[in-house]
C-alpha cells in the first residue's frame, strides 16, 4: 500500500482541478462532496500506511515520482517521503481537514464564491501534503510557497472588503520575509552538503562538530522561515489579521495545519539543530517570548477570533519552547492535540457567528448557552483542553512541555511558561463565560433568530471534541503509563539527535506530581473566578477604551506593535519609494528617456525647414554637398 502514497497529494490535486475548471458548471452539493471525498480519500490510504507501520509491517520509503533537476552538480528529484513524521503531519492535515470541509458545507452555504472557496481549500491541502511529504527541502519549499499563496486567496476570500484584501496582503508580505530566510538556508545547505535530500544532509551534518559557524548560519536561516509561517516575534503580526477569512480558512491554516509548517521543519531538521545550540538557544527564548506576549494580548481582546488568534500564536510558542530544549516529539505531540481543540474552538467560534448572525464581539452575545447546546459543550471540552485540565488532551502535552523546561536556565522558563499557562486557562474561561452564560446582550433580532447549527456543523465539532478529549491519552507521562507512544513512534526519526546529544530528562516523579496537583487546584480557582466574574456579577468588558486602566488600553491595542511597525518601517519605506519615484524614475530615468525623445521630435521639426519645394535651393545644396566632399579629399 506504502507504493501508493503518491496518491495521498494527487487526490486533493484532482479535486482543485475538477472544482477550478468546473466552477460555473456543478452545484454546490455536487462540489462540496467532490472536495470533501477527495480528502477523505487521502485521509483513508494514510491511515492504512499507518497501521502498516504501527504494525511493522513498513518501514521508512521514498517514492521517486521523477527527476526532475539536473544541472551540473545538482540533482534534485521530484519525491516522496513517506516516514512516521510525514504520516503524523499528513493523518492531521487529512483528517481535521476533512471535518473542516464538511463543516465548511454548512457553513459557507448561502456564499455566492462557494465552489471557488472549496478549489482553494483543496489546493491549499494539495500544497500541505507536498510540504510534509517531499524528500528534499526544495520539494518542501515547493509546499511552503504553495500554503503561502492559498493563504492569501482564503484570507482575501472576501475581496469586495478592502480590509479583507489588506490582511491578506499583509500575511502574504511578512510570509515572504520570512520565506526569504528559509530559501537562503537551502542555498546554503545545498553549498554546504552538495545536496537539498533530507538523507543526505542529515548523514554529512553528522561529521560536523556541533556549534559549528556554518550549521548555525543554516538552522538560523531555517528558523527565520520558521518565525514568519509559524507567527513567532517578531513576524506574528499577520496572523490575527488573518481572521478577516471565513472561519474555516481560520481552523484549517491558522490552527491545524500551515501554521505548524514552522514546527514540522525543525522537527525534519532535528540533527541540524542538535548540533546547532546556540540556535536551539534562540528558538527556545523566541518561543517563551512569543508565548507570554500573545497571552498577555489575549487577556483583553473582545473578537472571539482574535482572541482565539492570539492563543493560536502563544501555543506556538509553547512548541517552539519544546524544540529549543531538545523536546521534538513533545513539540509535536502539543502540535496534534492543539490541531483537534484548536479546530474545534475555531469551528465552534464560527457557529456561534452564525448564529449571531455575523456578530463577533464578545460583549453583545451572552446566554448563548440554552439556544447553542450542542456547541456550548464542545466550546467547553476545547477550553478545558487548551486550558490543560486532566484527563483533556491539552493537560498531558502542556504538561509534558512543562515538565521538560525544569533545570535549563534556574528554572526560569518553567515559572515564565507556568505563567503563560495560566493566563490562557483565564483569557479562555473568559471568552466560555462571556459568550454563553449571564444574560443575552445582543440585539432583539439576532435573539429572534438564534438557533442550533446544522448537522454540517455540528457533527464536526462532536467528533473534534471526541478527539480533545482522548488525545492526550497519545503521550500519557511516566507517573502514569510507561508507553509513551509519541515517542516511541517518533523515536526512529529522532533516534540521531538522541545519539548526538542527550535529550533533556524533564522532571522527577516527585515534580510531576507536583505540577499536577497545582495545576489543578489553579485551573480550578480560574473556574471559580470566571464563574463569580461573568455569571454571579455579570461583568462586561466597557465599549469604551477611556474606561479602562492605561495598562489595560495598552494590551488592548496589543502594545501598538502594528503602529510602531508602520512607524518604523511602513512610512520610512513608502517615504523612500516616494522618494525614489520622484527623483530617480520621474526626474532621472523618464527625464533621460523624455530627452531621447524630445531630442528625435525637435530635429525633425527643424530639418523639415530646408523642405521649401524650391528647385533652385536644392541645386544650390547639391553642389554645395559636393563642395564640400571635394575640399574634405583634398584635405586628407
Amino acid at each position: 500500500m506504502i507504493q501508493n502514497a503518491w496518491l495521498i497529494p494527487l487526490l486533493p490535486l484532482i479535486g482543485f482541478l475538477i472544482l477550478g475548471l468546473g466552477n460555473k458548471f456543478l452545484s454546490k452539493s455536487l462540489a462540496g462532496i467532490i472536495a470533501s471525498a477527495t480528502v477523505l480519500g487521502s485521509f483513508v490510504i494514510a491511515v492504512t500506511i499507518f497501521m502498516d507501520f504501527i504494525n511493522g509491517n513498513a518501514q521508512a520509503t521514498t517514492i521517486n515520482l521523477f527527476d526532475w533537476i539536473n544541472a551540473g552538480k545538482m540533482h534534485i528529484s521530484f519525491s516522496l517521503l513517506i516516514d512516521q513524521l510525514s504520516l503524523l503531519m499528513v493523518l492531521i492535515i487529512t483528517g481535521v481537514g476533512f471535518l473542516i470541509h464538511v463543516y465548511s458545507i454548512g457553513y459557507m452555504h448561502d456564499d455566492e464564491g462557494f465552489n471557488r472557496f472549496f478549489a482553494y481549500m483543496n489546493l491549499f491541502v494539495f500544497s500541505m501534503l507536498v510540504l510534509v511529504l517531499g524528500s528534499n527541502y526544495v520539494i518542501m519549499f515547493i509546499g511552503w510557497e504553495g500554503v503561502g499563496l492559498c493563504s492569501y486567496l482564503l484570507i482575501g476570500f472576501w475581496f469586495k472588503n478592502q480590509d479583507y484584501n489588506d490582511a491578506a496582503k499583509k500575511a502574504f508580505i511578512m510570509n515572504r520575509i520570512g520565506d526569504l530566510g528559509f530559501l537562503l538556508g537551502i542555498f546554503l545547505i545545498f553549498m554546504t552538503f552538495g545536496s537539498t535530500n533530507y538523507a543526505e544532509v542529515f548523514e554529512g551534518a553528522k561529521g560536523i562538530a556541533s556549534g559549528d559557524t556554518v550549521l548555525v548560519a543554516i538552522t538560523l536561516l531555517l528558523f527565520v522561515g520558521a518565525m514568519g509561517k509559524s507567527a513567532q516575534i517578531p513576524l506574528y503580526t499577520w496572523l490575527p489579521d488573518a481572521m478577516a477569512g471565513p472561519t474555516p480558512v481560520s481552523a484549517l491554516i491558522h490552527a491545524a495545519t500551515m501554521v505548524t509548517a514552522g514546527i514540522y521543519m525543525i522537527v525534519r531538521s532535528n540533527v541540524l539543530f542538535t548540533l546547532a545550540p546556540i540556535t536551539q538557544t534562540v528558538v527556545l527564548f523566541v518561543g517563551l517570548s512569543t508565548a507570554f506576549f500573545a497571552a498577555t494580548i489575549g487577556l483583553f481582546q473582545n473578537d472571539i477570533k482574535k482572541i482565539l488568534a492570539y492563543s493560536t500564536v502563544s501555543q506556538l510558542g509553547y512548541m517552539f519552547v519544546a524544540l529549543g530544549v531538545g523536546g521534538y516529539s513533545s513539540a509535536m505531540f502539543h502540535l496534534t492535540t492543539h490541531a483537534f481543540f484548536k479546530a474545534l474552538l475555531f469551528l465552534c467560534a464560527g457557529s456561534v457567528i452564525h448564529a449571531m448572525s455575523g456578530e463577533q464581539d464578545i460583549r453583545k452575545m451572552g446566554g448563548l448557552k440554552k439556544y447553542l447546546p450542542i456547541t456550548y459543550i464542545t466550546f467547553l471540552i476545547g477550553t478545558l483542553a487548551i486550558s490543560g485540565v486532566p484527563p483533556f488532551a491539552g493537560f498531558f502535552s502542556k504538561d509534558e512541555i512543562l515538565a521538560l523546561t525544569i533545570g535549563p536556565y534556574s528554572n526560569a522558563i518553567f515559572i515564565i511558561l507556568s505563567f503563560t499557562s495560566v493566563l490562557t486557562a483565564v483569557y479562555m474561561f473568559r471568552v466560555f463565560f462571556l459568550t454563553f452564560h449571564s444574560t443575552f446582550r445582543g440585539t432583539e433580532e439576532q435573539k429572534h433568530h438564534l438557533h442550533e447549527s446544522p448537522k454540517t456543523i455540528t457533527i464536526p465539532l462532536i467528533i473534534l471534541a471526541i478527539l480533545s478529549t482522548v488525545g492526550g491519552f497519545l503521550g500519557m507521562p511516566k507517573i502514569m503509563s510507561e508507553n509513551h507512544f509519541m515517542s516511541k513512534y517518533l523515536y526512529p526519526i529522532l533516534e540521531p539527535s538522541y545519539i548526538l546529544s542527550k535529550p533533556q530528562e524533564g522532571a522527577s516523579e516527585f515534580a510531576e506530581y507536583t505540577i499536577i496537583i497545582v495545576a489543578v487546584v489553579v485551573l480550578a480557582m480560574i473556574i471559580l473566578w470566571g464563574i463569580n466574574r461573568y455569571i454571579k456579577k455579570a461583568s462586561v468588558p466597557p465599549a469604551d477604551d477611556a474606561q479602562v486602566p492605561a495598562l489595560r488600553n495598552l494590551i488592548y491595542h496589543k502594545y501598538y506593535i502594528d503602529e510602531l511597525y508602520d512607524a518604523i518601517i511602513v512610512k520610512p519605506f513608502n517615504w523612500i519609494g516616494g522618494q525614489f519615484n520622484t527623483v530617480v524614475e520621474s526626474d532621472l530615468i523618464d527625464g533621460f528617456v523624455n530627452s531621447i525623445g524630445k531630442t528625435v521630435i525637435w530635429g525633425g521639426k527643424t530639418l523639415r525647414l530646408v523642405q521649401t519645394g524650391a528647385i533652385g535651393f536644392y541645386i544650390f545644396a547639391m553642389v554645395a554637398g559636393i563642395i564640400v566632399i571635394l575640399i574634405y579629399n583634398f584635405i586628407r
